[in-house]
């Protein structure tokens, strides 16, 4: 790809844990099969929240405490960098932190919800919110996280980045969490150059154009250096 190609091309993005891991963030299920020491059912379905949204509420509410001991990494700020330089940018990502904003980017669209929001479970309104939600609002609010068995969101706007876009990059994920793992396909049927940046080869490596494994935080800034 010619460097003075870039501001004529509509780029779009897709970021797994893996790019944030590089900053503290721990990646959503680890070896022993448990989240943080808990297990997913207690903690990410609507049925946990229904049956004990005390547990469910502290579990989020050290999660978004967490979030103010990380900071974005190398990864995070080239693709704030990339977005300025891209004609169109479209960052999809599977992460409910908030490190790409911090890091700059804008057109963020946070398929699996956000720590730093909370749903308000009478109106369905979502709105931001940084602290602690107290015990007196337990039954009022819920984490504005998609859980399992919920559908992603920005469905329409995915699609039609995908749909109309030149570079698809993937980053930092497994490629095994579906619809995201699927856009590599919707990516290829319209034409994209496909890229895979991951710390390791997945399942669906060979569908891409092109493959580069090593850490996010080195082998990410690296590539956007060479088309910015």
């Amino acid at each position: 790809m010619k460097e003075q190609d870039i501001k004529d091309l509509n780029v779009v993005v897709l970021t797994g844990a893996g790019i944030s891991a590089e900053s503290g963030i721990k990646t959503f299920r680890d070896s022993n099969g448990l989240w943080e020491n808990h297990r997913i059912e207690d903690v990410a379905t609507p049925e946990a929240y229904a049956r004990d949204p005390e547990l469910v509420h502290r579990f989020y509410n050290l999660r978004r405490e967490q979030l103010e001991e990380v900071t974005p990494n190398a990864a995070h700020i080239a693709l704030a960098k990339l977005e300025d330089a891209a004609k169109n940018f479209t960052l999809i990502t599977q992460n409910v932190d908030d490190l790409h904003e911090r890091a700059g980017s804008r057109n963020v669209l946070h398929i699996h919800g956000e720590l730093k929001k909370l749903l308000n479970v009478k109106n369905n309104e979502s709105y931001y919110f940084d602290g602690s939600v107290s015990k007196k609002d337990f039954l009022e609010v819920r984490p504005d996280i998609v859980w399992f068995g919920e559908a992603v969101k920005y469905s329409l706007e995915i699609d039609d980045a995908i749909s109309n876009c030149h570079l698809f990059v993937c980053i930092g994920t497994s490629n095994v969490v579906y619809p995201a793992a699927g856009l590599v396909h919707t990516a290829k049927y319209n034409r994209a150059k496909c890229v895979e940046l991951n710390l390791e080869q997945t399942p669906l490596s060979q569908l891409y154009d092109e493959n580069r494994f090593g850490k996010a935080s080195e082998i990410v800034p690296l590539f956007v250096d060479e088309i910015v």
